[in-house]
């Protein structure tokens, strides 16, 4: 069977599946802006109408790739929460300033919340970019209890807003960049600081 009779074979499902993941490919690396749903139609090998019959408008479609995206993120951190990995391994790697500079760049899923963040005017992608947000707060929220109730991080932590807190550190790190006459300095106190902040004292 030939690609293009296979994907005339896709049923209804796979074919908004793979219209979804080729559009996570798309906005990840040129955002919402700039990113064609002609591009996305041609990388699924189907015509542009298929596209917004299966998601009405670019504006929605964007909206499904953000939501998709923090379910992969929320996951990763669930597993982790879930796990006996240590918490404060993850925040260390999560505000390392050179992590932070690769999940951000073009093609990676950091850079379309990102990208979400700063979209106006379309209410279906705000309502997706909070709703990511909110998830995140409360994926964050849930790990940063357990690493308290460990003992690794300090007890009087209030993991709820420290986890907003973290959430605004990465999301400011765009301006941080873009404005410290020494970004990277900048990103490395910061990073410290924060750690130092979380943890519990070594006794």
């Amino acid at each position: 069977m030939t690609e293009s009779a296979r994907k005339l074979r896709m049923s209804a499902p796979d074919r908004r599946e793979s219209i979804l993941a080729a559009a996570i490919e798309v906005f990840a690396e040129v955002g919402y802006l700039r990113g064609k749903t002609s591009t996305v139609a041609r990388r699924v090998g189907v015509s542009e109408p298929v596209v917004f019959q299966n998601f009405g408008t670019k504006a929605a479609l964007f909206a499904a790739v953000v939501d998709r995206a923090a379910d992969h993120v929320c996951r990763l951190i669930d597993r982790t929460t879930d796990s006996a990995a240590p918490v404060a391994g993850l925040l260390e790697t999560m505000l390392d300033p050179g992590h932070l500079d690769e999940v951000h760049s073009a093609g990676m899923i950091g850079a379309i919340f990102a990208d979400a963040a700063a979209v106006t005017g379309e209410p279906e992608v705000e309502a997706a970019a909070k709703r990511s947000t909110q998830r995140f707060a409360g994926s964050l929220t849930a790990l940063l209890e357990r690493g308290r109730a460990e003992g690794e991080l300090r007890a009087d932590l209030d993991a709820e807003a420290a986890a907003w807190w973290l959430l605004s550190l990465v999301a400011s790190q765009k301006f941080r960049r873009r404005t410290a006459a020494e970004p990277a300095a900048v990103e490395a106190k910061l990073a410290a600081g924060t750690l130092g902040f979380l943890l519990a004292p070594r006794k």
